[in-house]
């Protein structure tokens, strides 16, 4: 299992929201592409980055920054999410030297959209599907969709994406502990793999998690905990690397 540490990117710098408020953020670092090479020394193997002016604006708005951070460290795998809504955009990103690259809001409103993505970037398309209550949150967890989280993610897996990111937004930068039973229980409805995220406060979450990586969990997101400091990373990540 990989545990992968959270870049979120907000006018050029390095935060964490809690629950996804945009008004309730923390600075942790001025300097991403430096926060990135932090983690990449503490063993990480791959980057999950977030565009959070992206992700309420509809378009990249830190692409610089994101594309200093692929630079700088071109072996590390980079997956990246927040304001992916057309080709172009996931055009450059690739071009850039990003692996992954992560469709959420537009996943729910235009489905199609992924399948047709899917299809012409061969395991290079991840969903983000971030939920409350077992439904589909949309617009930076602005608002609360009718879909069923496992329902949208077997249709994606049909679409041939290459994972699903399944954050639960109670949880989110909240420091109370991973939703294990709804991880569990998505991850066991497919076959691709599941990448928790959200909740991850100490290292009990990651043994928690290296429980049910047999039900498919290949990663874990972790963000706000290894800021604080309430889950040393490099310790986090032999221990997730220990559980296949």
């Amino acid at each position: 299992m990989l545990l992968i540490p959270a870049i979120d990117l907000k006018e050029g710098k390095c935060v964490r929201l809690r629950q996804g408020r945009m008004e309730d953020d923390t600075v942790f670092s001025e300097d991403p592409v430096a926060v990135a090479g932090k983690w990449v020394a503490a063993g990480a193997k791959r980057i999950h980055l977030v565009d959070l002016d992206g992700a309420f604006a509809g378009k990249p708005r830190n692409a610089d920054v994101i594309h200093a951070i692929v630079e700088a460290y071109p072996d590390i795998p980079v997956q990246i999410g927040g304001g992916i809504r057309d080709e172009e955009t996931i055009q450059g990103y690739l071009d850039a030297g990003v692996e992954y690259v992560i469709i959420g809001t537009k996943a729910v409103v235009e489905p199609h959209f992924v399948k047709d993505m899917a299809i012409e970037y061969p395991r290079r398309i991840i969903v983000g599907l971030d939920a409350k209550n077992g439904k589909v949150a949309i617009d930076g967890w602005s608002k609360l969709s009718r879909h069923d989280v496992i329902d949208m993610a077997q249709h994606f897996e049909e679409d041939g994406v290459e994972a699903i990111i399944y954050t639960d937004i109670s949880k989110d930068g909240m420091m109370q502990g991973v939703n294990i039973e709804a991880t569990a229980k998505l991850a066991r409805a497919i076959r691709i793999p599941v990448i928790a995220s959200g909740g991850i406060t100490t290292i009990n979450d990651i043994k928690a998690l290296g429980a049910i990586t047999g039900d498919g969990v290949m990663g874990a997101i972790t963000g706000r905990a290894i800021y604080e400091g309430t889950l040393d990373f490099a310790e986090g990540a032999k221990l997730a690397e220990s559980f296949d």
